[in-house]
């Protein structure tokens, strides 16, 4: 169950988790845009996949001054694993916390047997933070097979950036 529900133009909780390769990755109110990937973590395929499309884009990302962070609550282990099979260029954070995730109003599920993984995990999420820690973005899922389309985000992000372009969403009924 989820107990907080973000909201389009809030600051954003600030989040440290530790970063594969260490030292730690501060999320949120950094002064800069972030783009922050929720993945389930090394057991699930499809995550792999949507980071490799990351990965693809990477470099549009950069040249808008967009720093990319993955997190997930893997292991260090397993998110080490993950950075040396694929050689990602963005950051990994890991071990995000039960707590944490509701927080940030993400979808918990339960491993559906000891192989898939050992503990409870999130599903996918995309934000997209501002340089002052608001949230410009929120695209949160309950399944792995939903995901925001990468293809023309990039482009999306700097037609935001360069026009100024107001956060939406933040009307209420």
């Amino acid at each position: 169950m989820i107990n907080q529900k973000l909201i389009s133009g809030s600051s954003f909780p600030e989040i440290t988790l530790p970063r594969v390769g260490g030292g730690s990755l501060k999320i949120g109110g950094e002064g800069k845009w972030q783009l922050i990937v929720v993945y389930r973590g090394r057991h699930c395929p499809l995550c792999k996949l949507y980071l490799n499309k990351v990965e693809d884009l990477r470099h549009d990302f950069d040249k808008l001054g967009i720093k990319i962070i993955a997190i997930s609550s893997d292991s260090e282990e397993k998110a080490d694993a993950d950075m040396r099979e694929f050689s990602w260029g963005f950051d990994v954070g890991y071990n995000l916390k039960p707590h944490e995730m509701d927080i940030l109003g993400l979808y918990i599920s339960d491993p559906r047997s000891p192989e898939e993984t050992d503990t409870k995990f999130p599903e996918p999420a995309l934000f997209v933070i501002r340089p002052d820690g608001l949230i410009q973005i929120i695209d949160i899922s309950n399944s792995p097979v939903a995901r925001t389309d990468l293809t023309d985000l990039p482009n999306s992000l700097k037609w935001i950036i360069d026009n100024d372009y107001p956060i939406r969403g933040t009307g209420k009924i």
